[in-house]
Order: C-alpha cells, then structure tokens, then sequence
C-alpha cells in the first residue's frame, strides 16, 4: 500500500474515511493571536490547510511548535448547520492516539518494575485471551503495544461495523454502553491473523488489551493512571477521558460523516457518541496545543528514562505503509524531503486527528479534521510544515 493510500485508508478502522466531501466547506482561515512565530514561517502550512477545506474536509484546526515560538491556525467551519468556524482552542475525539498515553504509562510502570515487556498477556489478564486459536500465553506486553500480537481487529468485524460505525446501525446505537470486554469478544471470535511476533499489522484490539493491563497493575482504572502520570504532571487541562459520556466538553465545534456508501452526498452530525465504545483505544479527547505539549515531553525524556524511551523508539516494520515503522504506542515516518519524525494519527467516526514530533521533541505539529475524510490531505500539511516551515530541525 502506497503512502497516499495509506492516509487515504483514514487512520486505520473507519470504514467510511476514503470518501471525499463532494461540496467543499469554507470559511476563513483563523490565525491564532497567540502565535510567537510569525505568520510568513507557516505560510505553507497554512496553504495547505486551506487545501484540505478546499478539498471537502468541513474544517481543520492545527497548532505548531518549534523554536520560533506557537503558532495556532484553524479553517474551514466547525459547525456546518450555523456557519460558525474551526476555532484553534476546540477539544476533540483524537481516536488512537490514545495509544500512546496507555503505553507510556506502561513503559513506566516497567520502570517501577512492576511488569516487564516480555511478560505474557495470560500473566495479567488470565483466561480472558483464549479461543479460536488465541493463546494470550503466547502473546507478550510487547507484541500488544507495538502490534504483532497477530489478534485480530474487532472493527474490521462486519458485524460490528454494521452496528456501531456506519448507516442506520451507528444512529441507532451511538448512545449504547459497551464494556471493554465485549469489544475483545468480538475480536476472538476470529482466529488470529499470525503467528505472534510475525509481523506488523494494526489491531485496536491490542490497546484495549494494554488499558486492561494498566489496571489490573495499577489496582485503579486506566483513566486514574493517564491522569495522574500524563495529564497532571504536564497540566494537559484540556485533555480528558470522558467515560461513558456522550458530549465533548467545551469549547469544540461538530463531527461529520458520510454514514451511508450509498448516498455519498449525505452528512449526518456525529458529534455525540458513547465514549464507552472507543474506551483504552480511542476515547481520549484533547485539543491541539496539549498533544503538541504532550509529545514534546515525551520525546524529550520528561515521561520516561532513557531506557523505556529508547524501547518505545524500538521499531518494526510497518509494511502497510513503506517507509514507516511502529515503535511501542508510537509511529516513525520521514517526510517528502528527508526530515524523520515521530506520529501517532487517529480515527473516529467524525474525526481524524494527527499528532507529529521531531525526535529531539524541538518541532511539533497536531491537526485535526471533523469529518471521517480527507485523510488524503493530510500528509501534504506535514510535508509544507516539516519542509517549509523555518525549524531548528532543518
């Protein structure tokens, strides 16, 4: 699969991601005021998020951070029904990025040597990965975290898909309370998809399977230790697990999607959505400048001693996706003009949101889409920052 294809697959798990918007969205481009860097060193970037609501997407909102100084930037329009646009401070559903908060609180309990990376998945969570071939026996910490597990995606379940991601199936039941429990069923099922440690390929069922583990080391939920270690210490105040909530806090504009493959013209708002279906793989809501905040500590050595974050930045190849390479709860990619970086992206029925850092954690980007397509835009936005954009990294 190409690169382009690769994003255009819509930051893995939406069934609906690939279709373009058939009517493009715009409004103008909202520079933040609290930009220090000045608006000539992001004109590209800025370029190409006009492209991308040029494009279809309904609005984009972004925030960057390198040496210069921040700069926020937000176009296109937040809610289609009132015309009120993007705004560069707005929370939203950042999906799988959630990632990478549940293995860096992993990674420090290794630390605290309260488990290792080769512990089996069976030593802390006994009997629940068994059947159809699954063996969490034969499953390690570490082939969850950086996907080699071989187990098998619940949400490319046809079934699940028809139920809670897409058509009727999704308006219907988007208010429902779903257990973590019943999300990993629904992945065992199947038969796994390789033998563990065979390969690369992501499965959300994994980082269900890792928030899991976090509690049961912790004695106390997942979203206790992602606050206590992450959100409080880096004073990420927009940064929330909301449970089984079904709203996003304020202030945040509407999520888009194209429901139905059958009317691709029709937008449905899919802003509200149980936040129990995306839990310990996606249901993490953030906003810009604390992802930019997040990953700059991360890579900076304030989360993690050395030792975890050089296994963190321990890769596999990625072979959905050449060029690219899955570390634990982290991704490595290099742009179109040689500058390497480190991401994580994230899908959700209404939202794509992408967070990327330079490995000395001098230069970030986060941006992030209300719609389910236009993913394709999305790498064009990082080459124009990466590679136009004034940066010590350059």
């Amino acid at each position: 699969m190409t690169t382009r294809k690769r994003f255009e697959a819509g930051m893995v798990g939406l069934a609906a991601a690939t279709v373009l918007a058939a009517t493009a969205f715009t409004a103008p481009a909202q520079a933040s005021q609290e930009a220090a860097a000045p608006a000539t060193g992001h004109r590209a970037t800025q370029r190409a998020l006009d492209a991308a609501v040029a494009a279809g997407v309904p609005g984009v909102t972004a925030q960057a951070r390198d040496a210069h100084g921040v700069w926020s930037s937000a176009s296109g329009v937040g809610n289609l029904s009132t015309g009120a646009p993007r705004r560069t401070n707005e929370r939203f559903r950042v999906g799988s990025i959630t990632n990478t908060f549940v293995a860096t609180v992993l990674l420090q309990m290794e630390a605290e040597k309260r488990l290792s990376l080769d512990d089996s998945v069976e030593r802390h969570l006994p009997g629940l990965v068994r059947g159809n071939g699954n063996d969490g026996r034969e499953i390690t910490v570490r082939q969850l975290l950086n996907h080699t597990s071989g187990l098998f995606d619940y949400l490319a379940d046809e079934q699940y898909v028809a139920t809670y991601m897409v058509g009727e199936g999704y308006l219907r039941h988007r208010y429902d309370t779903l257990t973590p429990g019943q999300r990993v069923q629904v992945a065992l099922s199947h038969r796994p998809l390789f033998k563990p440690g065979a390969r690369h390929w992501f499965s959300h069922t994994n980082d269900i399977l890792a928030a899991l583990i976090v509690e049961e080391i912790g004695g106390r939920s997942y979203e206790d230790e992602i606050r206590d270690r992450i959100l409080r210490p880096l004073r990420l105040k927009a940064t929330s697990n909301p449970g089984d909530s079904v709203r996003l806090p304020r202030p945040s504009g509407r999520g888009y999607a194209k429901l139905f493959p059958s009317a691709p013209d029709r937008i449905d708002d899919v802003t509200e959505l149980n936040a129990s279906q995306s839990w310990g793989d996606g249901d993490i809501i953030s906003s810009t400048r604390d992802l930019n905040r997040f990953y700059r500590a991360l890579m900076r050595g304030k989360l993690l001693p050395p030792r975890q974050l050089k296994a963190m930045k321990t890769t596999v190849d990625n072979p959905d996706f050449p060029g690219s390479s899955y570390g634990l709860g982290i991704e490595r990619f290099t742009t179109s003009c040689g500058t390497p970086f480190w991401y994580h992206d994230g899908g959700m029925v209404g939202w794509l949101t992408l967070a990327a850092t330079t490995e000395d954690g001098s230069h970030q980007i986060t941006l992030n889409y209300n719609s389910s397509w236009g993913a394709e835009t999305v790498l064009p936005i990082l080459n124009a920052e990466y590679c136009e954009a004034p940066s010590p990294s350059r």
